[in-house]
C-alpha cells in the first residue's frame, strides 16, 4: 500500500509517502509560502521513494480542524492531485495526527496508559481539541471540538478523565493550545507545547483508515472547520450594507 499525505494545517508544511509501513517525509516550519512549497515537496518525496503519482493507492490530508487558510491550501492541492491521477482521498483528523506525532516523538509516553489531549490555538480565546488513546491515536475518546479552555476542563471532569481535586491531571498534553492558563493549570503528566502536525502521522493513520474503507472521492472531500456557523455570522456582521 502506498499513500501520499499532505498537511498545511498550522505553522508547518509537510509531505510524506507511506510505502508498506515505511515513511519518507519532507517537513518545514513555514508560516507562509505553503502554496509555493507544496508541489516541489511532493516531487521530492515521490522521487526519494522511487514512486510516481500513478503508483500510489490513495492520497491523505488533514481534514482539520485548524487554520482556515492552511486547510484550504492542503485540501485544494490534494483534490487537484487526486483528480489528475484518479485516486481516492483519505481524510484524517489533524488532532489525531498531532496526538500520534507527540507519542512518536515521546515513546516514554506509552509506559503508562494515559490519554493524550491534543490542542491547537483556535484564536478568539478558544482551542481546537480532542482526547485520544495514546496507544491507538486514531481512536478518539472525546471527538474533536472547539471550546473555551474552561469548557475543556469541564468536559474532562464530566467524562471522569480528571478529578477537580487532582494536583496533577492524569493526561498527556500536546500542542500549542496548551498555552492557555486554564489548561496549563491542569498540570498534565507530560506536556509537549511545540508539538506539530506531520504528514507522516497523517499517512500512518490514513493507512489504517484505508483498510477500514474510509476513503472518499476527491469531490466529496470536506474540511472540518468546526467553526463554520461562527465564521459565517462574523462575516455577516462585517459585510458592508448595500
Amino acid at each position: 500500500m502506498k499513500i501520499l499525505a499532505i498537511d498545511t494545517t498550522s505553522g508547518a508544511c509537510s509531505v510524506a509517502l507511506y510505502d508498506q509501513g515505511e515513511v519518507r517525509e519532507a517537513f518545514v516550519r513555514a508560516e507562509r509560502d505553503h502554496t509555493r512549497r507544496l508541489l516541489p515537496m511532493v516531487d521530492q518525496v515521490l522521487a526519494e521513494g522511487q514512486s510516481s503519482l500513478s503508483q500510489i493507492d490513495a492520497l491523505a490530508v488533514s481534514r482539520g480542524p485548524g487554520s482556515f487558510t492552511g486547510l484550504r491550501i492542503a485540501i485544494s492541492c490534494v483534490q487537484g492531485l487526486a483528480f489528475a491521477a484518479d485516486k481516492p482521498v483519505v481524510p484524517v483528523s489533524s488532532l489525531s495526527a498531532l496526538a500520534r506525532g507527540a507519542v512518536r516523538e515521546n515513546p516514554g509516553w506509552l509506559a503508562e496508559p494515559l490519554p493524550v489531549l491534543a490542542a491547537l490555538d483556535a484564536r478568539m480565546q478558544e482551542v481546537y481539541w480532542g482526547l485520544y488513546d495514546a496507544a491507538k491515536p486514531g481512536v478518539a475518546l472525546i471527538e474533536d471540538r472547539v471550546s473555551a479552555p474552561d469548557q475543556v476542563v469541564s468536559a474532562l471532569v464530566t467524562g471522569k478523565y480528571i478529578a477537580p481535586s487532582d494536583p496533577r491531571a492524569p493526561i498527556l498534553a500536546a500542542g500549542p493550545g496548551w498555552q492557555y492558563p486554564q489548561l496549563a493549570d491542569l498540570n498534565p503528566a507530560q506536556l509537549t507545547l511545540d508539538a506539530a502536525i506531520h504528514a507522516q502521522d497523517i499517512a500512518a493513520l490514513a493507512a489504517d483508515l484505508w483498510k477500514q474503507g474510509a476513503a472518499v472521492s476527491a469531490d466529496a472531500l470536506e474540511p472540518a472547520y468546526l467553526r463554520n456557523e461562527i465564521t459565517w455570522k462574523k462575516r455577516e456582521r462585517i459585510r458592508p450594507a448595500k
